[in-house]
């Protein structure tokens, strides 16, 4: 379904709301009374007024009650489309960054290694490894990665993959990566 759509419901119901508290409006007064005598014609008139008035009140609690059943109706569609919206993004952009297969590649000149990752979208990263110089990283930084362990919880929650490279993959890789101009997105 198009996130568009979901947006465009509580949009529609708003105005669909506007609409029908507008409709059955009245502000007309009861006839006059055409009574000769001011007495009769003032209870008459009074009378009038009385059953105007009830009909208006009860047009109104009628309204008010539709008015609040409709409210609740906007307010489940909204939250209901906020939820939805949500998922939808949180699922369109996992799926888009999850990693299906990482590869270390040679360059023609075979002098630099190439990180090509693959994400499960069929997007292909390509990132050039460099080897840091004294002024890329801080020591605080490297140090922290040099004494990285994983602990047994975290094993725990963490999924796994499947090495089908020819070599094994070394400990202590660790890579930073930045958006300088040399990713490429195929």
């Amino acid at each position: 379904m198009n996130p568009v759509i979901i947006v465009a419901i509580p949009l529609v119901l708003v105005i669909v709301g506007m609409i029908l508290n507008s409709i059955g409006l009245s502000f007309d007064q009861p006839p006059g009374s055409t009574e000769p005598d001011a007495a009769k014609r003032a209870a008459i008139e009074g009378e009038s007024y009385r059953r105007f008035f009830d009909l208006q009140r009860s047009r109104a609690v009628k309204r008010q009650q539709r008015i609040g059943q409709y409210a609740w109706l906007l307010i489940i569609a909204i939250i209901g489309s906020s939820i939805w919206l949500y998922v939808y993004t949180v699922n369109k952009t996992v799926l888009s960054t999850q990693i299906a297969a990482l590869q270390t590649l040679a360059t023609e000149e075979g002098k630099e290694m190439v990180l090509s990752v693959t994400l499960k979208d069929g997007s292909n990263v390509k990132y050039r490894i460099k080897s840091p110089t004294a002024d890329t990283l801080d020591a605080a930084t490297k140090e922290s990665i040099l004494k990285g362990k994983v602990s047994s919880w975290d094993m725990e929650q963490s999924g796994t993959v499947l090495s089908i490279g020819e070599s094994p993959l070394p400990l202590g890789v660790a890579l930073k990566v930045s958006s300088d101009p040399t990713v490429r997105k195929n």
